[in-house]
């Protein structure tokens, strides 16, 4: 099945959407609450897919952390385009925002590693990402119960291989 839908940069009015989208996930325990204001205050960090109604999708995040690295954070895909390749060009738009940025080395903590294998991530140890767990794993709630695997991607490596 193939979905028409446009991936763009996110904007403030579309904050509270894709708080609404992350959050059909969180109720699920599935990813991390955002609230519209957190969406907001980092818009320029996310990417969104729209459908032609208008409606968003899905989204994602570039979360970053120091100079050369970066989370592929926030991803949420709507169960109507599950399968439709809509989060794997999320992702991939999440990347070329990292590249814009100059950042070559991703991760993303997820609960659904087969996604990230099968889009050229490599499982790691999250210990890789101290600054991740500086800044947002010791206030988590859920930072003793934890069961997110660390994925990650060397976008300079990847690009090198492709040419």
């Amino acid at each position: 099945m193939t979905v028409d839908v446009v991936i763009r940069r996110a904007r403030p009015e579309d904050a509270a959407a894709i708080a609404s989208l992350i959050a059909v996930f969180a109720d699920e325990a599935l990813m991390l609450r955002r609230t519209p204001e957190m969406v907001e205050l980092a818009i320029d960090d996310y990417v969104v897919a729209v459908k032609a109604s208008g409606d968003i999708v899905a989204c994602g995040a570039l979360k970053e952390y120091s100079p050369s690295v970066a989370e592929v954070a926030a991803i949420a895909v709507s169960r109507e385009v599950h399968g439709c390749g809509v989060g794997k060009a999320i992702v991939a738009a999440v990347e070329a925002l990292a590249r814009k940025r100059d950042i070559y080395d991703v991760f993303a903590l997820t609960l659904q590693p087969a996604f990230f294998a099968a889009i050229g991530y490599q499982r790691v140890d999250r210990a890789r990402y101290p600054e991740k767990i500086r800044r947002d794993c010791l206030s988590c709630a859920r930072r003793f119960a934890c069961n997110e695997i660390c994925f990650a991607k060397n976008l300079r490596a990847e690009a090198l291989a492709a040419a």
